[in-house]
């Protein structure tokens, strides 16, 4: 049942991918498909972190003169401080775009076992090396043209550095409220694909819904941003957005064609 009030819906959504974590606890048949990503964020975790600081260590730290001076010794630490901040961000990105890339055909799996579990549509066959292999390609192209997306979104942004001052306080928000807006898009997705509906539909429903799906998106933005906890955002957002949407008027019953899904049934 939809909450009557947009504080309420809010709050709703931002708790999705937090007690997504209860459903799969109860549900074992999820974990192998969340394994496998977890493995995946690790490794992207690990060579991030490794190359970051050895790039740093390497063409930074290298290039700056030292000295016995207590200032020098300041200088050192504020530099390897700027660049714990530089590794964080770029740990931050790579698990809300490289992250989902490299998952993405086991994101998919997952999210239909979910919906399959909550019983909505969802496939009763076993797992299949070989039509995995297949959608697998078609599933990374589609997360390659939304990541290009989010990128060319977030050089956009950088621009607002031009403006004094005030481009300065702008890019921290509106940097946070497109990547807030890129994950609800990401994990919706696999569930829009499944009911034939294309990016406009999925447009229009999430901003008629936009309490609920701002408050998703903020918690899977806070859960990035915990260190450690951040290996668990992607099957948590996949999990969360098919519970989310189920409580969706829109796609409750199976969804009401629109846009470029009417297109595509005529």
């Amino acid at each position: 049942m939809r909450l009557t009030t947009p504080v309420m819906n809010f709050v709703k959504g931002f708790w999705y991918p937090f007690n997504s974590f209860l459903f799969v606890r109860k549900h074992p048949d999820l974990y192998p498909f969340i394994i496998l990503p977890f493995i995946i964020n690790l490794a992207c975790f690990c060579l991030v972190v490794y190359f970051g600081f050895d790039f740093y260590l390497d063409q930074v730290m290298a290039r700056i003169p030292h000295g016995d001076a207590w200032y020098w010794l300041i200088l050192n630490y504020f530099l390897l401080l700027i660049a714990i901040i530089v590794v964080l961000v770029l740990v931050f990105f790579s698990f809300a775009a490289v992250g989902s890339l490299l998952a993405s055909p086991f994101n998919e799996i997952l999210s239909e076992k979910t919906e399959h579990l909550l019983g909505g549509r969802g496939m009763d066959e076993p797992f299949a090396l070989v039509p995995f292999v297949r959608a697998a390609g078609k599933t990374m192209l589609t997360e390659v043209k939304k990541i290009g997306a989010f990128l060319l979104g977030m050089v956009i942004l950088l621009f607002l550095h031009l403006l004094p001052f005030i481009g300065t306080l702008l890019y921290p928000l509106l940097s946070a409220v497109w990547t807030i807006f890129f994950l609800v898009m990401e994990y919706t997705g696999y569930v829009f694909a499944r009911r034939g509906l294309g990016f406009a539909d999925q447009r229009q429903i999430i901003f008629r819904n936009a309490a609920l799906m701002g408050g998703f998106g903020l918690g899977l933005f806070c859960i990035l941003a915990i260190p450690f906890v951040q290996f668990f955002c992607i099957p948590l957002g996949v999990v969360g957005a098919v519970r989310l949407l189920s409580q969706v008027p829109e796609l409750g019953d199976g969804a009401v064609l629109s846009g470029d899904a009417k297109r595509k049934a005529s």
